[in-house]
């Protein structure tokens, strides 16, 4: 713990002289706020804003994302991402809505119980909007916080995490939601992974790392995961009619989402074509290449040009027109296909 009791006096000041200007930050609907919790997990700020606007102007209220159905849902969220979030969100909503009367909970003992709701939401959420003391601790709050007690333990360890909720926990007593949301404001605009501004930091005086010289060195974090990589053959398929064929995904990864037919590359076209149960004409070279990096797995793509006669085609596959492609929910990388393939 920093010894000094000017510390949480010195982050608030600044903090209050030059927080960014935000949507959520203008708000005290707790809707609202938790929506924006969920958009920010992974996500920048300046990403975010606009999909925040569009997502409160589609559905205002909780019964209007309750009652709304997940494709639209989906849509609106189409580009940000780790869709898992709007879905786990759109279910909590719905049981906000039926066993909540609408209401958000109150208590952080309820709240944490909704669908997708982890320590993280629940502490930023509370704190927020009811002033609950609970230490937010995201990235940005694990990295300021290492510094600042110049700790070398491994961040990504659930331990460590645990170890600097328990160290925060005295200066959110008061002030929680303010306290922590000038933690995770100095991380993402001052005390930053790369190139930090130590020089205008405002508890400057308070880092240990900074005394020591060693504010480069952390935070610690253990070497990641090499991510596997899948190649895939995609096929941007036509008929007659212009129409282009697109299929439903079944797997967990961007479940639910629509997609072009894509097979592993060394599937060959008798497979595809037994699985598509048609003829189909694929151009014998890849009109580009592309990929696409999640955080666990890169996808390397050829996208070819291919074309049959077969007029109709059943779940999970369906033709639609160019027009149509908007009205339903595309991942990033299957809407920057359909992009270069349509120039």
């Amino acid at each position: 713990m920093i010894e000094s009791i000017n510390f949480k006096e010195d982050l608030l000041h600044w903090y209050y002289e030059n927080k960014r200007q935000m949507p959520w930050r203008e708000t005290t609907n707790p809707y609202y706020i938790w929506l924006s919790e969920v958009m920010l997990q992974q996500t920048q700020v300046n990403t975010v804003k606009p999909y925040y606007n569009a997502f409160i102007k589609a559905f205002p209220t909780i019964e209007d994302l309750s009652n709304a159905k997940e494709e639209e849902v989906l849509k609106y969220w189409e580009g940000l991402g780790y869709y898992s979030r709007v879905r786990n969100f759109h279910e909590a909503v719905k049981e906000v809505h039926e066993s909540y009367n609408g209401v958000v909970p109150t208590d952080p003992t309820e709240f944490k119980h909704l669908k997708g709701v982890g320590p993280y939401t629940n502490a930023a959420v509370m704190s927020i909007v009811h002033n609950h003391p609970l230490p937010a601790v995201d990235g940005n709050v694990l990295r300021v916080w290492s510094r600042l007690t110049s700790n070398y333990a491994d961040i990504q360890l659930q331990k460590t995490k645990k170890t600097f909720e328990e160290e925060l926990m005295p200066y959110v007593q008061t002030n929680s939601g303010d306290f922590n949301q000038a933690m995770m404001e100095l991380g993402a605009t001052v005390c930053t992974p790369k190139n930090p501004i130590c020089l205008f930091c405002p508890v400057q005086t308070h880092c240990e790392a900074f005394h020591q010289g060693v504010v480069t060195e952390l935070p610690v974090k253990k070497k990641k995961i090499k991510k596997k990589t899948v190649n895939y053959v995609v096929l941007y398929i036509t008929n007659k009619n212009g129409e282009v064929l697109v299929r439903k995904r079944s797997a967990k990864l961007l479940h639910n989402m629509w997609e072009f037919p894509m097979f592993e590359h060394d599937e060959s076209i008798h497979s595809i074509e037994e699985e598509l149960d048609a003829v189909i004409d694929i151009e014998s070279e890849p009109e580009f290449t592309t990929k696409h990096v999640f955080t666990h797995m890169t996808w390397n793509m050829e996208v070819y040009r291919a074309y049959t006669q077969k007029n109709s085609f059943k779940a999970p596959y369906r033709w639609i027109s160019k027009q149509q492609k908007d009205q339903l929910s595309f991942s990033t990388s299957m809407s920057k296909i359909f992009s270069k393939m349509n120039r």
